[in-house]
């Protein structure tokens, strides 16, 4: 098994673990995205994993709302995986915004981070364990801090937060991509 593939397994069991214990009241909560609510921020990331599939496959990206979101999600998250488990789909290069890459480098770049991002969200906005995987934070962060001028601006990451004194690694890389990730009290 490839590395991005067992990083992506564990981040999309942590944000699953959320998706599955979210209180049936909750999914209505405010996120720290603005414009979305708890449910919206999981439509998002399985609009982002959907698109993913339609850049690899050259297939129309469904869209809407899909319903049932936790099955939506389990749904998206198994074809992802099966993708980067077949070492043609994962090695097929793609085109994206960051220029032709194989689907396996643009999944661990892009749609991992995204998806460690929005489990913290998700978490926030619904009174979860806000904790995120140390290691994915840690090769996220790193790679993100050269990019930091092209991630601003709309449809990416709000300008950065100044962290609180003494903050740990998850919330200084939850501030600089804009959130703010002071603990809630």
């Amino acid at each position: 098994m490839s590395e991005v593939l067992d990083r992506y397994r564990a981040l999309a069991d942590d944000f699953s673990a959320r998706v599955n214990t979210v209180p049936a009241a909750a999914w209505s909560n405010q996120s720290p995205c603005e414009e979305w609510k708890a449910r919206d921020v999981v439509v998002h990331v399985i609009d982002v994993h959907r698109h993913f599939l339609s850049i690899l496959d050259g297939t129309p990206e469904p869209s809407g709302d899909p319903g049932d979101v936790v099955a939506a999600w389990v749904a998206v998250r198994s074809d992802v995986q099966t993708a980067l488990a077949d070492p043609d789909r994962a090695g097929r290069v793609v085109e994206t915004p960051f220029g032709a890459m194989p689907f396996e480098v643009f999944v661990g770049r892009v749609l991992s981070v995204d998806l460690l991002v929005h489990t913290w969200d998700l978490s926030r906005a619904t009174g979860l364990d806000e904790r995120i995987n140390a290691d994915a934070v840690g090769h996220a962060y790193e790679g993100l801090k050269p990019m930091d001028t092209m991630l601003r601006g709309p449809g990416r990451f709000k300008d950065k937060v100044t962290p609180p004194a003494g903050a740990d690694l998850q919330t200084e890389f939850l501030c600089f991509l804009g959130r703010d990730a002071a603990p809630v009290r």
